[in-house]
């Protein structure tokens, strides 16, 4: 598969080959894509017969990029007399890019200009994993343009294509016949909007008044005024800031309104094939950046209590209190051909939602939103006693009601086999992983200060701090392998000890379900080195018959994973060792010009020199881009306690000094100044 560039809004993107082209083929998921389905599968230039080759790629922002281009073959670069720019931009529905062609000899010179155009209106997945799709639909030309469309019963899209000059329209694209000065330069405007039409024609999101994207110049506007808004770093070592920076632009870049909530937005999870809501990366993104951009958690929160659970329903995995895991707007989810819309397989995100709620009141102080999702809040830790619990012994399980086309696993680790014994044998179900009930633990201590301190209800506060309680204990009674000296990776059908050792553990730190005489020891495996590979924590250890330094879930680094376990380590006071993490992760972004990647694999540093990349890792991603975040607030000690900010820095040398001004939150806005210098680690 060739590197693809691409450009995003929220959850409409765009990919292409490094000359801007979309060239469609079984293998090739380059296309225009908005709200799960793939509007444009072929774009491609040619300049009088020849294809284009680029000399240069520069993306000024996430949602545009611009191309140079000459005609012919790299051979051919010596004294080119004509050159093309295509800028590409998308903002809202709509792809658009200007063609700008360029002159270079003192005669006037014609030329063909043909731009093929074409779309298979592929749901999502079926370009993830290619099921030998081909173009379908309708093709019109019209007075306006060229319209492609594709209609299965009330499933009906369609992408208008226009021009700002004359063209030669037919079905398969457009043509242009052009003078261009000597010396000089024609260009026309081409777009393309996507269109999610209902029966009587309108777009469902015209008539919910949903945003429909900006003029051009208000994309970079609003992006400065994101980063206006946000704290300003400022650090001795340069890849933190270049992190963080980036990091900003990226988030900026995953902000799309819901239909739901037309006129608010959260994070898509991830680019290309998770741009979508995600329960589980929403909630873990909002919590990694609340001391940076806390707004955006208030509308994730009221979002996923507007799909909670209500009803039992197999086919999506629902239960009354369960948040969603997953909404897709595709095909596939209006046909119920897979269950997306929404889909609730995720044992996680229930105990995660209350963690979330409760420590956005900690840095903002809205009670009104906390009374208000009272509801929510309860239902949801009514779920993990109710459904979460199916054996009855205390223990946060799952066990997919959906066996046809649901998920194995319901844990951040969803991957088939990425659930499994030291020895490779993988586990029958129900299956209760050790951070879920972490999570659990979690989610009932802090549910028990809302109800204390917001529901009104301390008799309630009472028993879930005591379930709390009894939780703690029989976890550490029950996971913990004695001689190993670590947590099991799970509890297996029969309870028995599932003993891979696994990064899972340090999100028991981040929760505070681990016993403190046991903290040192899961530190130890942490930063040993059959778990660290000095980029990062790996998700599987190596020595596990299963550890594969590209597996998915089976040996990778995962930047949002060491955030969490960073966090952890320092709650537990290894301070020293949550630098360590801090410093790896943030050094190995800089292999990848800046940006947390999703995922990179977990070969040993000394071997590689470098970290590997991921092939099919999303980038940008929205938790693993909230790592740099939380790791920083992590380096700097930043906690809440009422009304005030407290901040602790721990800062290793390699960072030096550490300043971050204007952190909003509850007090106003605070600065936060740490250095290595006097941090003593």
């Amino acid at each position: 598969m060739k590197k693809l560039v691409r450009i995003l809004d929220g959850n409409v993107f765009a990919l292409s080959e490094d000359n801007g082209d979309m060239v469609f083929g079984a293998a090739n998921p380059s296309g225009f894509f908005a709200f799960d389905t793939r509007f444009l599968s072929t774009w491609q230039l040619v300049l009088d017969g020849e294809q284009l080759h680029p000399l240069a790629v520069h993306e000024p922002s996430c949602n545009e990029i611009r191309f140079f281009l000459v005609p012919g073959h790299p051979t051919h670069y010596v004294d080119a007399k004509v050159s093309v720019i295509r800028d590409r931009w998308i903002s809202g529905n709509a792809f658009t890019e200007r063609l700008t062609l360029l002159n270079h000899t003192n005669e006037p010179v014609d030329h063909v200009l043909r731009v093929d155009v074409d779309s298979d209106f592929a749901p999502v997945f079926d370009v993830v994993w290619p099921h030998g799709s081909a173009p379908r639909g309708y093709r019109e030309v019209t007075e306006n343009g060229l319209r492609l469309g594709y209609r299965r019963d009330r499933f009906h899209r369609v992408a208008d294509v226009s021009t700002s000059e004359p063209a030669e329209l037919d079905k398969r694209g457009l043509t242009f016949r052009i003078r261009v000065d000597r010396q000089g330069k024609w260009n026309t405007i081409l777009q393309v909007k996507s269109l999610v039409l209902r029966p009587d024609g309108q777009d469902i999101r015209d008539r919910l008044r949903h945003p429909q994207g900006q003029i051009e110049g208000q994309p970079r506007h609003d992006l400065s005024r994101w980063l206006a808004e946000a704290p300003r770093l400022h650090a001795d070592w340069e890849p933190l800031t270049m992190t963080y920076q980036r990091g900003l632009v990226d988030l900026a870049g995953l902000r799309f309104s819901p239909l739901a909530l037309p006129h608010e937005t959260t994070f898509a999870a991830g680019l290309p094939w998770s741009a979508t809501i995600i329960g589980r990366d929403n909630i873990l993104t909002c919590f990694q950046t609340l001391p940076f951009v806390p707004r955006l958690a208030a509308t994730t929160l009221r979002l996923l209590a507007l799909d909670q659970g209500t009803v039992l329903d197999d086919f999506r995995d629902e239960e009354p209190g369960k948040i969603l895991n997953e909404f897709r707007y595709g095909e596939m989810a209006a046909f119920e051909q897979r269950p997306q819309s929404p889909y609730f397989g995720g044992a996680d995100v229930t105990p995660l939602f209350v963690v979330l709620l409760d420590e956005y009141e900690r840095w903002t102080g809205d009670g009104a939103l906390i009374r208000d999702l009272e509801d929510a809040g309860r239902a949801a830790l009514n779920w993990i006693d109710e459904y979460g619990d199916l054996r009855g012994d205390g223990y946060l399980w799952y066990q997919p009601r959906n066996e046809q086309s649901g998920a194995d696993n319901h844990c951040w680790k969803d991957t088939p086999e990425a659930i499994c014994y030291r020895d490779g044998r993988l586990p029958g179900l129900p299956r209760a992983t050790c951070e879920l009930q972490g999570y659990a633990y979690d989610a009932k201590r802090r549910g028990a200060r809302l109800a204390r301190q917001f529901w009104g209800d301390p008799a309630y506060a009472d028993r879930l701090e005591r379930e709390a309680a009894e939780l703690k204990e029989r976890f550490n009674r029950d996971f913990w392998i004695d001689g190993s000296e670590y947590y099991a990776l799970a509890l297996g059908p029969d309870g028995d000890q599932v003993d891979a050792l696994a990064s899972n553990m340090g999100h028991l730190l981040w929760s505070g379900i681990v016993d403190g005489a046991r903290a040192g020891a899961v530190a130890g495996h942490l930063l040993g080195p059959r778990l660290f590979s000095g980029w990062g924590v790996r998700t599987l250890a190596t020595g596990q018959v299963r550890y594969n330094p590209l597996g998915y879930h089976l040996g990778t680094v995962w930047p949002f994973d060491n955030s969490l376990i960073a966090l952890g380590l320092s709650r537990y006071g290894f301070l020293q060792e949550a630098g360590m993490i801090a410093e790896a992760v943030v050094e190995a972004a800089q292999h990848f010009a800046g940006r947390m990647p999703e995922t990179f694999a977990g070969y040993e540093r000394d071997l590689t020199r470098y970290p590997v990349p991921f092939p099919a890792a999303n980038s940008p991603q929205a938790s693993a881009t909230g790592a740099t975040f939380l790791l920083l607030r992590t380096l700097l000690g930043l906690e809440p306690y009422g009304e005030h900010l407290v901040v602790h820095p721990a800062i290793p040398p390699r960072f030096g000094r550490i300043e971050l001004l204007d952190i909003p939150g509850r007090w106003g806005r605070k600065d936060a100044i740490g250095s290595a210098r006097t941090s003593g680690i």
